[in-house]
């Protein structure tokens, strides 16, 4: 009798056991599922106010104190602004290292958006960006192809650079001595010679009789060229030079400063870049024409963060965004100078001045720009 108690116990518990065990494994993979399913609801960046681990890949080196300092600038309003994760990479100018560069943040699972610029960059980002569809992307100062449903997981930041370099032919055209103002550009291409019409276009506002001398350095890095050019240019009348050269800019600003004549800079606010480093370069600036890559791209991100970034499409970015504009002015700029550029800049904003574009314009039409202004 004492058995079969014991027997009819331990089959109680033994059934008991057995219960606990399979509604235990049936609960954790309900949870499981759960989980899996939420994960895939909101995956990347499309989960409302996640903190972003964030790449910011430059095709050429810090120190330029414009384009390449502007996006740095970025990461840290990313990291004050938003409580993003970032990491700067400097992938110099050697193109042989941006592939690769850009492959292996990739491939890293930790980032979740991989930010890079300019029209260089384009091409590549469309191929990488193909081969890792899960990824997230953003690329500024150019755009990739969306033709046939291409490039879903990237973002396009394109600026008005016409805007804010219209203002600067405004400013020179109002400061100049001589009559003659110059433009150094980087590589020609669209995105420099809509600096150039825009320039030439607020120039010739402020001063019909206006004359404007062109050059190109032919690439980013040449200082000592693009010095050179700067030169040739005060020699033969200029007294403000606006540059749009990224690093080789700074050959201008040299020769600027050598002769004692004002430049206009570009992308970051460079009278400030110098003021404690170099503050003969500082005083040598009349004003600069921003390209607010900071600004625009932890506005992306925060975008990002809130999953309304529009992925797959590109954004033309202007004035009115606060995303280009004038820096500081040098203490020789009167008042009424700077009025006079602020009332240009309210009517681009309202549209009663629709700004000239290098955009869609052929080789010989921007030829025709130039010597409208050449002396």
């Amino acid at each position: 009798m004492k058995f079969g108690k014991r027997l009819l116990s331990a089959i109680l518990v033994l059934a008991m056991s057995l219960t606990f065990v399979l509604t235990g494994c049936s609960s954790e993979e309900s949870q499981g599922s759960a989980a899996a399913s939420g994960s895939t609801a909101q995956s990347g960046t499309e989960k409302a106010g996640k903190k972003l681990n964030v790449a910011i890949l430059l095709n050429g080196t810090l120190g330029d104190k414009a384009f390449f300092d502007s996006a740095a600038n970025g990461a840290k309003m990313m990291e004050s602004e938003l409580g993003c994760t970032t990491k700067v990479i400097e992938m110099t100018a050697d193109e042989t290292k941006w592939l690769p560069a850009l492959t292996d943040a990739s491939e890293n699972p930790d980032y979740d958006i991989i930010i890079v610029g300019t029209w260089q960059m384009a091409e590549k980002l469309a191929q990488i960006a193909a081969q890792y569809p899960d990824k997230k992307y953003i690329i500024f100062d150019s755009s990739v192809d969306y033709k046939d449903g291409k490039c879903k997981n990237v973002y396009s930041i394109e600026y008005k650079q016409n805007e804010c370099s219209y203002l600067a032919g405004v400013a020179g055209a109002l400061s100049t001595k001589t009559g003659k103002i110059g433009f150094v550009g980087g590589m020609e291409n669209t995105v420099i010679n809509d600096f150039l019409v825009g320039y030439i276009q607020g120039a010739k506002a402020a001063n019909p009789n206006i004359k404007v001398l062109t050059s190109y350095v032919g690439n980013f890095t040449d200082t000592a060229h693009a010095k050179e050019l700067t030169l040739a240019q005060i020699n033969q009348g200029a007294d403000v030079v606006f540059q749009a050269a990224s690093n080789a800019g700074l050959g201008v600003i040299d020769g600027c400063t050598a002769k004692g004549k004002f430049v206009i800079g570009v992308d970051s606010d460079q009278a400030l870049a110098f003021q404690s480093s170099d503050p003969a370069k500082a005083n040598a600036v009349l004003t600069s024409a921003l390209k607010r890559v900071d600004i625009s791209i932890t506005k992306a991100v925060k975008e990002a963060q809130a999953g309304t970034l529009k992925f797959g499409e590109a954004e033309t970015l202007g004035l009115a965004d606060n995303c280009v504009g004038l820096g500081t002015y040098n203490k020789g700029v009167s008042k009424d100078v700077q009025d006079k550029v602020t009332e240009f800049a309210e009517k681009i904003k309202s549209g009663s001045i629709k700004v000239d574009t290098a955009f869609g314009k052929s080789t010989s039409e921007i030829e025709a720009v130039k010597k409208s202004v050449r002396p």
